[in-house]
């Protein structure tokens, strides 16, 4: 006897005439359901939970700087493109103090090492001066361009700031005075530092050159440009704890490690395929950390010039931690974890 048919069998491709068309619905595209909608529910169960101790919304536009007080572990500070800076304190969500008076983009950050002053620079020129327990604030002036970054002397309320005018000012913010002024640079200071022991400035710009300055002269001491240094603008840079090497990021790709003593490059790290956004040294062990627009986070054995780990991210790295907890940075790298996160569109900080 045959077996009746089975409906559940494969009875391969099935096409229909158009005499079994019954009737014809247009559908406007407008009411069809979006995929990503539809999905939207699985794709909530799949996202990792929140693990932050602290978020911190006060802003209303993108983040463009964090300082951490050197000496009260709590007390952060940020600064955006909503034109407004603020300090506040991880676990106390319900504090904050608003750096006002800004009339443009808060570019940088940075409090003095002995975490009484912080000092905040703008796209408006101007420099701020806060003190942490007083609220006073004082307003530097001098740079015809945006303010791009602001660092203190290692052992002094001396302000070094770069500006976007092509160059770099210095003043003593406990007298609210100018003291120096660094020309040479043919484009914009993106970036710069005094050297750990306080005696030499390192200054990177636009043109593609990195400047040694004796900062009670305001002479350059090396220039550093062309083969093998960066063929385009720099980025980033760092100054070993020795104050022996800096460390450079440029928008060619690339890292190069120059001694300061000589201006002479002593070692070049390309594996970047964009640009090269930030860079990190350790204080003793001998590792470097660039990270770029290639979503990339690299450490480096600088005895060997080689990568010793890579990291790729789902977004583009513009941030490091600095020389002083470099070390545990990169450890935590390479163990898969992340201490402290910065959602740069929404305008938040992670603490993790």
């Amino acid at each position: 006897m045959n077996a009746p048919p089975n409906d559940e069998e494969d009875q391969g491709e099935i096409f229909l005439e158009e005499d079994d068309i019954i009737h014809e619905i247009n559908v406007d595209e407008e009411d069809l359901p979006d995929v990503d909608e539809e999905a939207g529910s699985d794709a909530d169960d799949t996202e990792g939970a929140d693990d932050s101790v602290h978020i911190f919304t006060g802003h209303t536009g993108e983040l463009y700087t964090v300082a951490c007080s050197p000496t009260d572990p709590l007390l952060v500070a940020t600064g955006g493109g909503d034109d407004k800076g603020y300090l506040w304190r991880i676990g106390q969500g319900d504090w904050a103090q608003e750096l006002r008076d800004h009339r443009d983009s808060v570019s940088s950050l940075a409090f003095s090492s002995d975490g009484q002053l912080l000092a905040s620079g703008s796209f408006d020129k101007l420099v701020q001066v806060w003190d942490i327990n007083s609220d006073r604030k004082s307003t530097l002036e001098g740079p015809a361009g945006g303010i791009e970054w602001v660092r203190w002397h290692p052992r002094g309320h001396i302000l070094l700031a770069g500006s976007e005018d092509s160059t770099v000012w210095m003043w003593n913010a406990d007298r609210n005075a100018y003291l120096n002024m660094f020309s040479g640079h043919g484009g914009s200071v993106t970036c710069g530092d005094f050297t750990p022991n306080g005696k030499t400035i390192c200054t990177g710009s636009d043109d593609a050159t990195l400047r040694i300055w004796n900062p009670k002269t305001g002479q350059s001491i090396h220039v550093v440009r062309g083969h093998p240094y960066h063929t385009d603008g720099l980025t980033c840079l760092a100054i070993s704890s020795d104050s022996n090497l800096v460390l450079s990021g440029s928008r060619d790709g690339s890292a190069n490690i120059v001694n300061i003593a000589t201006g002479k490059v002593v070692s070049s790290l390309t594996p970047h395929a964009e640009s090269v956004e930030c860079v990190g040294l350790p204080l003793s062990s001998p590792w470097a950390a660039t990270g770029g627009m290639d979503q990339k986070l690299i450490v480096w054995d600088l005895q060997h010039s080689l990568p010793r780990c890579t990291c790729d991210h789902e977004v583009c790295l513009d941030s490091v931690p600095s020389s002083a907890s470099l070390s545990s940075f990169i450890y935590s790298i390479m163990c898969g974890c992340v201490c402290i996160c910065m959602n740069e569109e929404a305008g938040v900080w992670q603490i993790f």
